[in-house]
């Protein structure tokens, strides 16, 4: 199995502050219940505002995952195999 994940820059700085609730990012899970998953990590913290796109060779799952370059940045995000659906 393999997940490659590509950071998108925007080229724009954040305009908010982090929440302070996730200091050290947050863990994305877009499984919504499935039970075969992978976990992919990703660069933490992002350089700035832009986003991962996060996709699966095996099954061919695709996700977009935005960035602000703050610490409540994404930090790894779980997916659903799309094998067997």
């Amino acid at each position: 199995m393999s997940i490659s994940v590509t950071w998108i820059d925007r080229f724009r700085e954040p305009t908010q502050r982090p929440n302070p609730a996730y200091p050290n990012g947050i863990d994305v899970d877009l499984t919504h219940g499935a039970h075969i998953t992978c976990l992919a990590e990703l660069p933490y913290p992002a350089k700035r505002c832009g986003h991962y796109l996060v996709d699966c060779d095996r099954c061919g799952y695709l996700a977009v995952v935005t960035t602000a370059g703050r610490p409540d940045d994404p930090k790894s995000v779980r997916l659903p195999c799309k094998v067997g659906w």
